[in-house]
């Protein structure tokens, strides 16, 4: 097991028609597809600053599409396809595989162009200072990161990762709240058991697209 902290990236493919719909009234379906290509490059960037050699992106949607090649080849990382079921349970695998391998794990997506290379040594040091996850709210009520520790008992670590994920409405604005009760629920102590950083934003909206361009986070 390595000791460094490795970041997951979880993406879709830009496929007009397909990528960043609430984005198409404003961008059209082309340009709703540039906006995700150009978030999902802008993500990479900078996980691979907060954690070089150690970030590897998860697919979804048109897994084959050219530009996950150009990704791995641009930041030399590894290609993963996400597996079936809900978001609770691809992310669940997703952490359970590499928490085997590495000693903290961070899952992002690709949504959230206010992310620093700063908040992600935020969160990975949450994790190394002994909190079993962390967690990057959004501001819409969902998160923009999770992370893991692989400490402790495995067993114990793993059942509880899934019960985490399980009975969450995803995509709506009360996935954090839920969250919460959920790990309450485990008997986890907020602050202790696990830690709420600063909360972000994601670009799901037009009005998020023109936040994110007035904060120069997305180029014309």
């Amino acid at each position: 097991m390595t000791a460094s902290m490795h970041i997951a990236v979880f993406a879709k493919a830009p496929v007009a028609g397909s990528a960043k719909t609430r984005l198409i009234p404003l961008l059209g379906e082309e340009g709703a597809a540039a906006a995700q290509r150009a978030m999902s490059l802008r993500t990479l960037d900078t996980a691979c600053i907060a954690a070089p050699g150690q970030v590897s992106l998860w697919t979804a949607g048109a897994s084959d599409h050219p530009f996950f090649a150009e990704c791995a080849d641009r930041y030399g990382l590894a290609l993963h396809r996400q597996c079936d079921g809900d978001l609770g349970e691809r992310m669940s695998t997703c952490l359970l595989t590499l928490l085997n391998k590495h000693a903290t794990v961070l899952l992002i997506g690709t949504d959230c162009p206010a992310f620093s290379v700063a908040a992600m040594h935020a969160a990975g040091e949450s994790l190394r200072q002994g909190c079993r996850m962390t967690f990057i709210p959004a501001e819409d009520g969902g998160y923009v990161l999770v992370g893991a520790n692989a400490h402790g008992d495995h067993q114990e670590r793993d059942r509880s990762l899934l019960q985490s994920f399980r009975t969450i409405d995803w995509g709506t604005p009360q996935v954090m709240a839920q969250t919460r009760r959920r790990l309450s629920e485990l008997g986890w102590k907020p602050g202790k058991d696990w830690v709420e950083l600063p909360a972000l934003w994601d670009v799901d909206t037009p009005d998020d697209f023109w936040r994110a361009r007035r904060e120069n986070l997305l180029m014309a």
